[in-house]
């Protein structure tokens, strides 16, 4: 499992100049390695907002990344579908899939994992998965990358 100065530091290496997010509690534990890094983090309130903002940031020709849960993707769609296919902005997520080792085991009865990809399917986002608890630092540099170089909007299963 990266560490998340290692997470951090993937963010960086692929361009990326804000981190928009809700932080939950997998994903707040980045907050220590992005004090005092180049990623500048923007806390917004809803999940919507934070599509919203960087929709705005990359017309100011930065390079976001919005980090959320994926309760809160399904609740931004409609400002995905705007930034996506309206826009046509190259919108970059990486979605916390809340529960998904646990109802992969069979332990969960949360339908977040069953839903997260179908809708991002949906909205036609290009997407790819990244396992924390199996991959590596190397194996999420690539993931990153590949991600942040994606011509079009695209997203990163967490």
């Amino acid at each position: 499992m990266p560490e998340p100065t290692e997470i951090v530091s993937s963010l960086v290496a692929a361009g990326f100049t804000h981190l928009v997010w809700i932080p939950d509690s997998h994903l707040g534990r980045w907050e220590p390695a992005l004090r005092g890094s180049p990623l500048a983090p923007v806390r917004v309130c809803r999940e919507g907002e934070a599509v919203g903002v960087a929709a705005g940031l990359m017309l100011g020709a930065a390079r976001p990344l919005v980090v959320v849960q994926c309760t809160g993707f399904f609740e931004a769609g409609d400002a995905v579908r705007n930034v996506a296919h309206d826009l046509k902005l190259p919108l970059k997520l990486i979605i916390g899939v809340r529960s998904e080792l646990s109802a992969r085991a069979g332990k969960s009865a949360d339908n977040c994992p069953h839903f997260a990809a179908r809708l991002i399917e949906a909205w036609e986002i290009h997407y790819a998965r990244f396992d924390p608890s199996t991959g590596d630092a190397a194996q999420l540099a690539r993931a990153v990358a590949t991600l942040a170089g994606h011509p079009t909007a695209s997203a990163l299963l967490w």
